[in-house]
């Protein structure tokens, strides 16, 4: 993940806005707040959007603890942007400590009863939650591309994306198996069971603004555990929607809670308390590394999925057609906004000039626009600093050698918009190679011989995801293996799914998530000896 992904990554630019500084005030014990009060700052398209989408019941605008929705203790509110326009979308509150604290009490207060019913019970209130996320499927997309960007179509892909975690582990939750142990002597029974953690902080970024919840608040529900949920302040009208269909599915209240606003505050109340036993955080490695030093003031748990460096290897014996198509979708989907994007595209020499033709005329087609435009396949940065980050990056590669094939600049549409990206010569000694750029740029760099590439591609901190295209059945098993990455696509650039895990290396996390080992992350592990008590 990049600088800037999730809010806690942003510490230093957070500062929340009074409320009454842009239109009426309203009472922090309101609880029937659903729609935002600034509609005069909107376009009539956009005004009739969030009409439609307050009528649903589905655009929340406070925090969620214990099944009530509240405003911020002291009235502070966050507006949230539409990067595409700028409009001012909603007002969500600023909330902080206290009502961390708050959610946390309700989280463990419901643990206790959410932890008692079978997994049958808990397995049909997810599988609903599941039923109601795909029944507003239209929605939740609509929710994501207004506070996100993403084009509509890939924003209702998330949603079906996201959605499966949930059903997946509205399945997994009846399979929590434990184990019989042989006994070393004649008179005991020894046995394993797995039981829920306890509280769960989840912490999640801006650029998957429901899948990446989904993807840790269904298995830890799902194994007995509850959750007090901070979104990114960027994006949590998705989150809150989740929610609220949550609330409808019969989660019982406090099993779900949502906060959001000064991240700072809001983790080091996650940190500090006893009763959260497990940190689960999707961002930068930066604040990755801050939040383990944090934990280890009360020993908790922790699940990271953190920074990457995905390379991206195509050898001289790639279909060049499979290898445009794949690398592609691994480099600007989201507008190069995902963790795993293709962040560095190794070329054989035999094969690089063709591959840079043909990689540039695909990426020409693409269309850039507000994602509610028709045929739109690249939708906006997320905010300004996104965009400001990606211009020095490429004028750190140009100044540095490298050439540019395509775009190189911000896009004539203006606001967060930047040109789809190629940049050809590209070395690893320029940001390009060794950052994440975040953003639509697709470099180019060029090797000789296999080892090169492996060593090329090792060559990082980071080890998330990587790529290779070849038709060399014995290389693509050679590569494989000795690519330090957590995920690895072979010929394919679209790899995420929730029966596999997720997950990196060296500075790139810990812990998976998907598939059956994600439950694991929100089990502990009890052994039990059982003595004969008729034994004299």
């Amino acid at each position: 993940m990049t600088l800037g992904k999730t809010a806690l990554a942003r510490i230093p630019a957070i500062r929340c806005k009074i409320h009454s500084l842009f239109s009426a005030p309203h009472s922090s014990s309101s609880t029937n707040r659903t729609s935002p009060p600034l509609s005069r700052h909107m376009s009539m398209k956009s005004e009739n959007l969030v009409s439609k989408l307050t009528s649903s019941g589905l655009l929340k605008t406070q925090g969620l603890i214990d099944g009530k929705w509240v405003d911020a203790h002291d009235g502070d509110t966050i507006e949230v942007l539409n990067p595409a326009t700028g409009e001012v979308v909603a007002i969500v509150p600023c909330m902080g400590q206290s009502e961390t604290n708050n959610a946390i009490s309700s989280a463990y207060d419901a643990f206790r009863s959410w932890r008692k019913l079978t997994a049958s019970e808990r397995s049909q209130r997810i599988r609903k939650w599941y039923d109601l996320l795909i029944a507003h499927k239209e929605e939740l997309g609509q929710l994501i591309t207004l506070e996100q960007g993403k084009p509509l179509k890939e924003a209702m892909g998330e949603v079906s994306y996201g959605a499966s975690f949930i059903e997946f582990y509205a399945e997994e939750a009846k399979r929590v198996y434990g184990d019989i142990i042989p006994a070393t002597l004649g008179d005991r029974r020894l046995f394993v069971l797995k039981q829920p953690v306890g509280v769960v902080g989840a912490i999640t970024p801006w650029n998957f603004p429901l899948a990446m919840i989904t993807r840790k608040v269904g298995p830890a529900l799902a194994c007995g555990c509850t959750v007090v949920l901070k979104p990114s302040e960027l994006t949590p009208l998705t989150a809150l929607a989740a929610a609220e269909l949550a609330l409808q599915a019969g989660i019982p209240p406090g099993v779900l809670n949502v906060v959001m606003g000064k991240a700072p505050d809001i983790g080091d109340a996650l940190l500090a308390s006893h009763e959260v036993r497990k940190i689960t955080f999707t961002g930068s490695t930066a604040v990755g590394k801050k939040l383990m030093a944090g934990a280890a003031g009360t020993v908790k748990r922790l699940s990271l999925e953190l920074g990457g460096n995905a390379p991206c290897i195509v050898f001289d014996d790639a279909d060049l057609d499979v290898a445009v198509k794949g690398s592609l979708a691994a480099k600007f989907r989201n507008s190069g906004q995902t963790c795993v994007c293709a962040n560095r595209i190794i070329v054989q020499e035999g094969i690089y000039d063709k591959f840079a033709d043909a990689f540039s005329k695909a990426v020409q087609s693409m269309q850039v626009g507000d994602g509610f435009s028709e045929g739109v396949t690249q939708g906006p940065l997320i905010n300004e600093a996104a965009v400001q980050k990606v211009e020095s990056f490429v004028q750190d590669a140009i100044f540095k050698g490298a050439k540019v094939l395509l775009g190189g600049k911000r896009h004539s549409l203006g606001m967060n918009f930047y040109e789809p990206t190629i940049i050809s010569n590209v070395t690893e000694a320029m940001l390009l190679s060794r950052e994440e750029v975040f953003g639509p740029v697709a470099p180019l760099l060029r090797f000789k011989t296999e080892e090169e590439a492996i060593l090329m591609a090792n060559n990082t901190k980071a080890g998330l995801a990587a790529y290779i295209f070849t038709n060399n059945v014995q290389r693509s098993w050679r590569v494989t293996e000795a690519l330090e990455y957590g995920l690895v696509g072979v010929n394919e650039g679209l790899i995420s799914t929730e029966v596999a895990p997720f997950g990196g290396v060296k500075q790139s996390g810990l812990g998976r998530e998907g598939s059956k080992y994600g439950m694991d992350e929100y089990l502990e592990m009890k052994y039990v000896c059982l003595g004969d008590m008729n034994r004299k």
